[in-house]
C-alpha cells in the first residue's frame, strides 16, 4: 500500500491520520513524503519514503542506479525545515485557510460552478460541466481541457483539466497565491464564464 502524505500538514479538519497508523498493515505501507508542500520547498526536490526494512533496502538499491542524491545544500535545509517545528508551518496553513475561504465564496457565487469546500491541500477542483457545448462565439467548450485552454486566453488565468485527476468534468485551481491575485483572478474567470452561452 503506498500512502502518498506530502499534505500531511495542510488541512484545515483537524489531525492527519496515517494509514501507517494501523498495526495490522503498517509492515506493508510504503509512505512517501516530502518538504515541498507543507514547508515551502518546492524545486528544491526533497523527498522520503518509510516502509520496512526490506522494502526501504531493495528501493535504496533501485535509486542509486536511476537518479543522483539529493544535494548537501537541500538536505541541510531540509533538515533545517524539519527540526525547525511546525510554528511556520501552521502559520502558513492558517493564511492558506483564509485564502481558501475567499476563492470558495467568489467560485460558489459563479453560476455553473459546482465546488466543494477542500478539507486541506490548496487546490479547488469545480465541476464545470454546466460550460459544455457552451461558445463565446469563437471557441466552442467540449471539456474540460477546453475550458481550461479559455480561461488561460481569455482570462489569462492558469488551471489544470481534471483529466489530470481523474474527473474530466472538472478544473483544478491552485488557492497558493496572494488574496489579491486570487480575487482577481476568479473575478476574470467570472467574466470569461459570463461571455459563454
Amino acid at each position: 500500500i503506498i500512502s502518498d502524505e506530502i499534505y500531511e500538514h495542510i488541512n484545515f479538519v483537524g489531525k492527519h491520520a496515517s494509514i501507517a497508523e494501523f498495526d495490522s498493515i503498517k509492515d506493508r505501507v510504503i509512505l512517501i513524503n516530502g518538504f515541498s508542500k507543507s514547508y515551502a520547498m518546492t524545486g528544491w526536490r526533497v523527498g522520503y519514503m518509510a516502509a520496512n526494512k526490506e522494502i526501504a533496502n531493495a528501493c535504496d538499491k533501485l535509486q542509486g542506479q536511476i537518479t543522483s542524491g539529493t544535494s548537501s545544500i537541500a538536505q541541510r535545509a531540509a533538515l533545517a525545515a524539519y527540526e525547525g517545528g511546525l510554528e511556520s508551518v501552521n502559520e502558513m496553513v492558517s493564511e492558506f485557510k483564509k485564502r481558501r475561504d475567499i476563492v470558495y465564496e467568489l467560485l460558489s457565487a459563479i453560476p455553473g460552478v459546482n465546488v466543494n469546500l477542500p478539507d486541506g491541500a490548496f487546490y479547488f477542483f469545480p465541476e464545470i460541466k454546466a460550460y459544455f457545448g457552451k461558445t463565446d462565439g469563437t471557441t466552442v467548450i467540449n471539456s474540460a481541457e477546453d475550458l481550461s485552454l479559455y480561461l488561460l486566453n481569455e482570462a489569462h488565468v492558469s488551471t489544470v483539466t481534471g483529466e489530470a485527476f481523474g474527473n474530466e468534468e472538472c478544473i483544478r485551481i491552485s488557492y497558493a497565491a496572494s488574496e489579491d491575485q486570487l480575487r482577481k483572478a476568479v473575478t476574470r474567470i467570472a467574466e470569461a464564464l459570463a461571455k459563454l452561452s
